[in-house]
């Protein structure tokens, strides 16, 4: 077999490795100093710009995939007939291939560098491979130590690598993408200022402005935007007539924050193509004052009422704006023309819930989820709309309709199956079946550590609700067996403890968040409130809380904390200040109880009663206010 040619055995052996290394990539690469996984985009491939109304009239075109051998090899076939057929394989340019022999040396590098690549030693399986490439000169040799540099998210590597691929296939348009893209990323932009001259020069004029377009965004991905903006404008002087260049050149601009230059250029766009969709949305992107946005993108809508993308990011704006009576409306025109529209169906039923148009919402999201149905392809997924109907359902008492809403939540999505389950658990225990709802989640199959500790989390808090504290503690207990160190089963077995008046119990578990979380501002919290409302170890207390507000300064639950601690130390004026501030951030029972009583102590009394009032119109089963009124022997 040593003595086969190259360019016969090769595709063979590509074949028989494509499952050892993922094919080329362009997602994959990263620029030094990027993120990984920052996308390196295949340059431009030039098609004709979509119709006006689409909000993407280019898109980037993916590169091609790896290519495969068609037959296997057969150590009896005739090798004439072998050397014909290896003749018609060529690279994705349709160049000829090198006539070289596969010698045992090559063989043995080639196959050293893919085991070497399986086993993730990315470095010698591309110094192997590039080297294999430079002697033999193939072109598919160095695809292949291009994408060995891809999958290892070696930038510099995969840009040598793919030099030398476009030099021994200059035709190839895939390496020209890759060449482009990492060049770009490399800030090596002199190199490619060539080639993007070359290639809009080259497309037809009706490809022109979709490959200005796709170049905006190619070089949007420059690290030096400066550079970037410079080399775009410079590109683009021979085009000044076409739409497309102003638009290319207001989206460079705003991003190199050139904002009175990207509103000229995109009010050119408008100028030149006054029905353009894109224009419109354009300048409405980069426009920063959003109701002279909201107001031009009326005023287009006048002149082109059928112009749906425009409406669609009209009525969004609106939702911004809290305008959701005139985003109704907008909405609504859009679901004449196409009723089906899941996007549309989607954002009334979203809004009937904003506006507390409950009935509405259930129409539209019960209509969306037929649409669904209807449009299996979509792709998308229902399980929000599904949640927002139980919750729909709950609202007014329907506790059967919520949970068969539930129920058609597919349990292979993880990220909302856990939502549904512990939300059943809770309407079967509200609906009085305590035990069922417990069965419903110790039934519930799940995988990973978090949603095994979601499930103990859930199972706690029935237990909480029903004050089954004794069975609570249990069920936490037997959680933190499992997993003894994560912070949410200490904290709420800290808080089943502090309930039951094992404030050892509880101060073990807010220690040991502590301890394994320092910056948990909640465990500093709770420790030091229980012990204010004991009116134990105040100064200790007071550093707790004080640690928690330098945490999380701006959370009312810290600040009445704070509050409550500096009224225990006989700090009223400050402990009247917080409780004002946090109760004004949040007019929450429990901190309206502790500015009721410090107002009340200082002789504010009809200020007092009426705090207190409206704290027991919102929770009249307040405990904590209950206590406070009985202590003091107020009655409301």
């Amino acid at each position: 077999m040593k003595n086969l040619p190259l360019l016969v055995l090769l595709p063979l052996l590509l074949t028989a490795c494509a499952t050892i290394g993922p094919s080329a990539d362009p997602s994959a690469g990263q620029n030094a100093g990027q993120s990984a996984g920052e996308a390196v985009t295949p340059a431009l491939t030039a098609s004709p710009a979509a119709a006006p109304g689409a909000t993407e009239h280019a898109e980037r075109a993916g590169a091609d995939e790896p290519r495969q051998a068609s037959s296997e090899s057969d150590q009896d076939q005739d090798r004439a007939e072998a050397e014909s057929e290896a003749a018609a394989t060529n690279t994705d340019s349709g160049a000829s291939l090198p006539a070289n022999e596969l010698t045992d040396a090559i063989l043995f590098r080639y196959l050293t560098s893919e085991i070497a690549a399986q086993r993730g030693l990315w470095d010698a399986a591309y110094i192997n491979m590039l080297g294999i490439a430079q002697e033999t000169r193939d072109a598919r040799v160095a695809r292949r130590a291009t994408e060995i540099a891809l999958n290892a998210k070696e930038s510099a590597a995969a840009l040598a690598a793919v030099r030398l691929w476009r030099e021994l296939d200059p035709g190839s348009e895939e390496a020209a993408q890759y060449y482009l893209g990492f060049s770009i990323l490399g800030n090596n932009l002199e190199e490619t200022q060539p080639l993007l001259v070359e290639r809009l020069q080259s497309v037809t004029p009706q490809q022109r402005g979709a490959a200005i377009l796709q170049i905006q965004r190619l070089l949007a991905r420059a690290s030096d935007r400066t550079a970037a903006y410079a080399l775009l404008t410079e590109i683009l002087q021979p085009y000044q007539g076409l739409m497309e260049s102003h638009l290319a050149l207001a989206q460079a601009a705003a991003q190199n924050g050139d904002q009175a230059r990207a509103l000229a250029e995109a009010e050119q766009a408008l100028a030149i193509a006054p029905a353009s969709e894109l224009a419109i949305l354009t300048l409405a992107q980069i426009t920063p004052d959003q109701r002279t946005a909201s107001a031009r993108l009326a005023d287009f809508l006048r002149a082109h009422p059928h112009a749906r993308e425009a409406r669609l990011a009209y009525a969004r704006m609106l939702i911004e704006q809290k305008d959701f009576e005139r985003a109704r409306d907008e909405f609504k025109l859009l679901l004449v023309g196409n009723p089906q529209d899941l996007t549309v169906l989607y954002a009334l039923g979203l809004l009937g819930t904003q506006t507390n148009q409950l009935q509405e919402a259930e129409t539209y999201l019960t209509a969306y989820l037929d649409a669904l149905e209807s449009q299996p392809a979509a792709g998308r997924d229902p399980s929000q709309a599904l949640l927002l109907l139980s919750q729909l359902a709950e609202q007014r008492d329907d506790t059967a309709g919520a949970l068969k809403w539930l129920a058609r939540i597919d349990p292979l999505n993880p990220r909302t199956y856990m939502t549904a389950q512990i939300r059943r658990a809770n309407l079967v225990a509200k609906d009085g079946n305590l035990a069922g709802a417990r069965k419903l989640l110790q039934e519930t199959r799940v995988s990973g550590q978090e949603e095994q500790v979601q499930l103990v989390l859930a199972e706690g808090q029935l237990l909480r609700n029903a004050n089954r504290l004794a069975d609570a503690a249990r069920v936490l207990q037997a959680g933190l067996k499992r997993f003894p160190d994560h912070t949410d089963l200490l904290y709420d077995y800290a808080m089943v403890a502090e309930r039951m008046q094992q404030l050892e119990r509880m101060e073990v578990s807010l220690r040991r968040i502590i301890a394994l979380d320092p910056d948990n501002q909640h465990a500093y919290n709770a420790l030091g409130y229980s012990l204010a409302d004991r009116n134990l170890r105040l100064e200790e207390a007071y550093k707790l809380i004080r640690k928690a507000s330098e945490l999380a300064p701006d959370d009312p639950f810290i600040m009445d904390s704070l509050g409550w601690v500096y009224f225990r130390m006989g700090n009223l004026k400050e402990a009247e200040t917080l409780l004002r501030r946090a109760h004004s951030l949040r007019p929450d029972p429990e901190i309206a109880t502790h500015l009721g009583e410090v107002l009340w102590i200082t002789g504010q009394r009809d200020a007092a009663r009426e705090i207190w009032r409206k704290a027991n119109q919102m929770d009249p089963g307040n405990n904590t206010l209950k206590n406070t009124l009985a202590r003091l022997q107020v009655k409301l």
